[in-house]
C-alpha cells in the first residue's frame, strides 16, 4: 500500500511496497506478504529518496529533532522505533500506533569479551532490553499498528518463541486477539509463559517451525487473520531502527563489523536495509560489514553461501539447543544474501559447545543473553582467527535476546548436564572452569567464610 503523510511528516516519507524478486510495486499486500507474480517478500522502500526533485532531508536537524524527542512526554517519541518515524512508512494518526516504549536499547562495551577474542575494543547492543525481552518488539510495534489500523480482529505468527511473546503483548495492547503456533517441545518455558500470559491462542503442533509457519501460511489464506512473522516487510522496517538507534549511539561513526544471529533472517535483513538506506541519505559515509552467524545444527544460510554462492536456498533439519535461531528454511534468506553481498560480510556456523562458552563469556561480563545471542561472540572469535577481522577493528555484536529468556540452559550448564548423554558430552569438559553451581553449604558463618576464603585463592591460581 501508499502510506498517508500529516501534516508532520517528512514529504519525502511516502512509502510502497515493491518485490525484491522482480521488482514489481503493489498497493496492498496478499495475505501472505509474497508478491502475487512471482511469489517473493516484499520489502518496503521510499520511491521519493531516489527522486532528484524531491526536496532532501535536513540531516543536521533531523538527528537533533530525534535527540530531542526523547525528553519528551508523548508515547510515540519515548519509543526508540518511533522517534525515528522519519524513516518508517507514515501514520495519519500517531495514536493508532501501539507502543510499548520500546527500543531506546543500551549498548555496553565488553572488556572481557574483547580480551577473550583477541580485539582492543567489542561492544554489544542488546535488543534483549527491549519490553517483552528481544529484538521483536522493535518490529512489532509497526507490524501490529498497520494490523489494527487495517481493521483486523486478530493476528497470527508461528514461533520458537520470542515472537509469539512480542505479537502476544502488542495485540493484547492494541485490543486484537493473538493466535500462536509452536512446534511441540522446542520452546522454552520463559516465551511459552510470556505468550500464555498476554491472553494468546497458544497451540502446540507436533512439527518443527518450518512445519508450523507451512500450516499458517494456509490459515491467513482462508481466515481473516493477519500475519506477523518476519515475512510481514513492516516487521522488518521497525527492526530496522535499531541500526539507526545504534548509529546515533556512536554519533553517526558506523563500526568496521557488525555480527547479528542468523535464524529465520529477518534481524540480519532489516539492520542490512538500514545501513544502506543511511549510507544512501547521507548519515553516514562507510558500510559496515554485516556478518551473519548459526548454529552448525541450523545452517541453511551456511550451506547456501557455501556451496552455490546464495543463489539457491538450500534447506536443513534444524537442531540446536539455541531454541531462537533452529530455523531449516529460512523465509528472508534472499534478502540476508543480499546484505551479505552488499556490506562485504561473512557467514559462519558454531557448535554447541562454542554457544554455550560464548554466552557465558557474555554472561562473566555482567551481560546476559540468550543461548541464541550468543553465537555472535562465538562466531566472532572464528572470524577473528580467519583474518576477517582485525585486532583494531571496531565491532558491535547484536543481543538479541535476555538471560531469562531461557534459564533452563543457563541452570544446566552450570550445574554440568547441558551436554549430558549427547555426542558433545567429552568436548564440553573445555567448559569446566567457566560452570559456577551453587555451593550446598551448612549454616554456619565459618562454612561460609571457608568458601569465600577458597574462591578467593581460586582466584589468585
Amino acid at each position: 500500500m501508499t502510506d498517508y503523510t500529516s501534516p508532520a511528516s517528512n514529504p519525502v516519507q511516502i512509502s510502497q511496497l515493491r518485490c525484491i524478486g522482480c521488482g514489481i510495486a503493489w498497493r496492498k499486500a496478499e495475505q501472505n506478504f509474497r508478491c502475487a507474480t512471482c511469489g517473493d517478500l516484499l520489502e518496503i522502500v521510499y520511491p521519493a529518496w531516489n527522486a532528484p526533485e524531491a526536496p532532501r532531508l535536513d540531516l543536521p536537524a533531523l538527528t537533533a529533532l530525534w535527540r530531542q524527542r526523547r525528553i519528551s512526554g508523548l508515547p510515540v517519541d519515548e519509543s526508540g522505533v518511533w522517534r525515528f518515524r522519519e524513516m518508517l512508512p507514515t501514520f495519519p494518526h500517531w495514536q493508532e500506533i501501539i507502543t510499548l516504549r520500546e527500543g531506546n536499547t543500551p549498548l555496553y562495551e565488553m572488556t572481557r569479551c574483547a580480551r577473550g577474542a583477541g580485539l582492543q575494543q567489542l561492544y554489544a547492543k542488546h535488543q534483549g532490553m527491549n519490553p517483552t525481552g528481544s529484538f521483536k518488539d522493535t518490529g512489532m510495534t509497526l507490524a501490529a499498528s498497520v494490523a489494527r489500523r487495517e481493521g483486523f480482529r486478530w493476528v497470527a505468527c508461528a514461533s520458537t518463541g520470542n515472537t509469539s511473546a512480542s505479537m502476544a503483548a502488542y495485540a493484547a495492547r492494541g485490543g486484537m486477539r493473538s493466535l500462536v503456533l509452536i512446534p511441540e517441545g522446542k520452546v522454552s518455558w520463559g516465551k511459552l509463559s510470556q505468550a500464555l500470559d498476554y491472553g494468546a491462542v497458544t497451540c502446540q503442533l507436533k512439527a518443527d517451525f518450518d512445519g508450523c509457519m507451512r500450516l499458517l501460511n494456509e490459515v491467513v489464506q482462508r481466515m481473516p487473520v493477519y500475519l506477523l512473522n518476519s515475512i510481514n516487510p513492516y516487521r522488518l522496517e521497525g527492526q530496522k531502527t535499531a541500526a539507526i538507534e545504534l548509529m546515533e549511539q556512536l554519533d553517526w561513526q558506523p563500526p568496521d563489523h557488525i555480527i547479528v544471529p542468523g535464524g529465520n533472517l529477518g534481524n540480519s535483513s532489516a539492520l542490512g536495509k538500514a545501513f544502506l538506506e543511511m549510507k544512501q541519505l547521507g548519515f553516514i559515509s562507510t558500510l559496515p560489514k554485516v556478518s551473519i552467524i548459526q548454529a552448525a545444527g541450523a545452517n541453511p544460510l551456511v550451506w547456501t553461501m557455501r556451496e552455490n554462492g546464495g543463489k539457491q536456498l538450500i534447506s536443513v533439519q534444524a537442531e540446536t539447543a539455541a531454541s531462537a535461531i533452529r530455523i531449516g528454511n529460512p523465509a528472508s534468506w534472499k534478502k540476508a544474501v543480499g546484505v551479505l553481498q552488499a556490506t562485504g560480510g561473512a557467514v559462519e556456523q558454531v557448535s554447541e559447545v562454542e554457544i554455550a562458552s560464548a554466552k557465558a563469556e557474555i554472561g562473566a561480563d555482567g551481560i546476559g543473553c540468550e543461548p541464541a545471542s550468543a553465537v555472535t561472540l562465538a562466531g566472532l572469535k572464528k572470524l577473528v582467527k580467519q583474518g576477517f577481522v582485525k585486532s583494531g577493528d571496531s565491532v558491535v555484536l547484536i543481543l538479541t535476546g535476555h538471560l531469562l529468556k531461557d534459564p533452563e540452559f543457563t541452570l544446566k550448564f552450570h550445574r554440568g548436564d547441558l551436554f549430558a548423554g549427547a555426542e558433545s558430552e567429552k568436548e564440553a569438559d573445555i567448559l569446566k572452569p567457566q560452570q559456577r553451581a551453587p555451593i550446598v553449604l551448612d549454616a554456619t558463618v565459618d562454612a561460609v567464610i571457608r568458601t569465600l576464603k577458597e574462591a578467593d585463592d581460586g582466584l589468585e591460581t
